[in-house]
């Protein structure tokens, strides 16, 4: 190992290195973090868990209501914009928070396993307007708690939330032959039976066919979504009847039940296959995009000794040797990227002076509270319709009153608008910007971890700019030096120190350290 063990563990397996945090010094300071990841409760989603189940129902009794309501299209248009308006907001502020989780928190390696499980079991907030608000509270509640204990049990919160269901379409699966099935003239959706086999377990290429694809479909039928409370159901009425192979191994009855389906993702999880498949995506994840085999190997073998407890999984990847060798093989993804620039400049009190500005500047003024927005147009609708409504007041405005200077709460907003852009430049408009949204993965697949898809022009274009333009807000009492030493450590080579001693002012030796290729690199 050229680097240090604290330097490597937070660079290869964190999100590198903040002004006063202790690094790792052990492997088991490594294995800590995800045991107290797992009691830790998020900052997302704002206001917390039952906070956002009850706008989540909120949401959905006021979709209900628009969409029963007699009366002109344009009144109902204008009310769903401002429930759209509002659940983005929302939305917008869960991923802030997502971001800036990940700055603040001392548990680098757990973080980076969230952001490993919640690409693993992808879901999209862009499938539909609900989805704003359901897919942050799925990796607070299904994947957060469990990424430390047996992968069987985070197979099963994985699959059967809300989030998964509704965008894998498993809500409107329904066994062809079932009761239910039959009378409403619908049938079986085989996409989360697919990508259950395909992506969450087993892997492509291991050896199912389109049969077994089918059959784990027909097992998951009666698996769907209670739209009026937004939870997971189970209903015997739709789950097809009858007996379904998947491997090899036959599930259910005459009459289906939850232990059924329960059982297959049990049966898949204890699989040497997706082991293997879990193992490999884990090491390709923190390790190299082509991760030694006998590496792989020895994964695997710890899934099968502990029955898939991943706390020994990740322990075997950190016991072997190629866990702390060729430092800079992995790309750093947009995430990890914009996570560790800010982290790097986050000095200051407290929680430090980034996440001050990035947590007071999260969202405009001019949002404002939509809910109360739509109480207001339908009152003014009301107004308007009312006999003794009075004729609008067509009075030319005051020439003087246009003309005066702006006040000095014009000014206030003024300030906190371009706040606000620079916040929304320096976090979430730069990871769209950088081809990684925030719960908007492209595909069930979810991101790429590839190398090549990370580091390319475009990418590198953008990287430089978003380090100029964060130096110039974070960094203008830094020195480059110090600066380059508190960030890298002893993973900066002697090139880089001797350009970035040799800049001509600050902010240009701040931004090489960020466009360093030991910054882009694991």
């Amino acid at each position: 190992m050229s680097l240090s063990f604290p330097t490597m563990a937070a660079i290869r397996f964190g999100y590198g290195l903040r002004p006063g945090e202790a690094l790792p010094q052990t492997k088991d300071d490594l294995i800590a973090q995800v045991t107290r990841g797992a009691g830790s409760v998020p900052r997302f989603p704002v206001g917390g868990i039952e906070a956002r189940r009850a706008a989540l129902l909120d949401l959905q009794d006021r979709l209900k209501q628009i969409r029963q309501t007699d009366g002109d299209d344009l009144d109902r248009r204008q009310q769903r914009r401002l429930l759209q308006r509002h659940a983005q907001m929302l939305f917008q502020m869960d991923a802030n928070a997502r971001l800036m989780q990940a700055v603040l928190s001392p548990d680098g390696f757990n973080e980076r396993l969230a952001t490993f499980w919640t690409n693993h079991f992808s879901t999209s907030a862009a499938k539909s307007l609900p989805m704003r608000l359901i897919v942050p509270l799925y990796e607070a509640v299904a994947i957060r708690p469990y990424m430390g204990g047996k992968f069987a049990t985070l197979l099963r919160r994985a699959t059967e939330h809300p989030s998964m269901l509704i965008y894998l379409d498993q809500a409107q699966s329904l066994g062809p032959d079932s009761q239910g099935g039959m009378r409403r003239n619908k049938g079986l959706n085989e996409n989360l039976g697919r990508e259950l086999l395909e992506l969450h377990t087993l892997g492509a290429g291991s050896g199912y066919t389109q049969a077994d694809v089918r059959s784990a479909a027909m097992v998951l039928t009666g698996l769907t979504v209670d739209q009026k409370e937004m939870e997971t159901d189970f209903r015997p009425q739709i789950s097809e009847p009858g007996r379904h192979e998947v491997l090899g191994v036959s599930y259910g009855g005459a009459k289906r039940r939850r232990e059924d389906y329960l059982a297959m993702l049990d049966d898949l999880a204890a699989n040497p296959k997706t082991a293997e498949h879990i193992s490999r995506k884990l090491a390709v994840h923190f390790i190299s995009d082509q991760p030694p085999q006998d590496m792989i190997a020895a994964m695997s073998e710890a899934w099968k000794k502990t029955d898939g407890e991943l706390s020994a999984v990740y322990r075997a990847m950190l016991d072997h040797p190629a866990a702390w060798r060729d430092e800079g093989a992995k790309a750093r993804q947009p995430f990890d990227f914009i996570v560790t620039g800010l982290r790097a400049l986050n000095s200051g009190a407290g929680a430090g002076d980034v996440a001050a500005f990035m947590q007071a500047y999260q969202q405009e003024d001019s949002d404002g509270d939509d809910m109360m927005a739509m109480t207001r147009a339908k009152d003014a609708e009301s107004d308007r319709r009312s006999p003794d409504a009075q004729a609008p007041d067509t009075e030319a405005p005051d020439a003087q009153a246009m003309n005066a200077p702006p006040s000095l709460d014009d000014e206030a907003r003024i300030k906190r608008r371009k706040a606000f852009q620079m916040a929304r430049a320096l976090g979430q408009g730069a990871l769209r910007r950088m081809g990684q949204p925030t719960w908007l993965p492209p595909s069930p697949a979810g991101f790429e971890e590839n190398f090549s898809a990370w580091i390319t022009a475009s990418q590198l274009s953008e990287r430089l700019s978003w380090a100029r333009r964060a130096n110039a807000q974070f960094g203008k009492d830094a020195d480059p030096r110090e600066f380059l030493k508190a960030t890298l450590a002893d993973a900066a080579r002697d090139e880089t120190i001797r350009v970035v001693s040799q800049t001509p002012n600050k902010i240009s030796g701040l931004t090489l350290v960020l466009a360093s290729p030991e910054f882009n690199r694991r």
